[in-house]
């Protein structure tokens, strides 16, 4: 999976921002936190969600568990807003 070339993303100060382009069925911005830019920067390139749990868990000081949920409930999102070409 990967992030549809669609969907740019910018930094805006500390926070990321995602906007679809023409073509996008989704139309709006996204503003992400760290994790889910975390998240997104992963979805830049070709990638599975058991990489980026793991990439997130050599990163950050959180149980895999907690982990694993941020990833699913992130994605989940972006499933729903059609950013991801899976």
């Amino acid at each position: 999976m990967k992030l549809k070339k669609e969907f740019v993303t910018r930094m805006a100060g500390n926070a990321q921002v995602m906007v679809a382009t023409e073509g996008a069925a989704f139309r709006g911005m996204v503003r992400s936190n760290e994790t889910a830019a975390f998240i997104v920067d992963r979805l830049g390139r070709q990638t599975t969600p058991e990489a980026i749990i793991a990439d997130m868990y050599a990163e950050y000081d959180a149980p895999i568990g907690v982990i694993a949920a941020d990833v699913e409930r992130i994605l989940g999102i972006l499933r729903e807003i059609g950013a991801l070409d899976e």
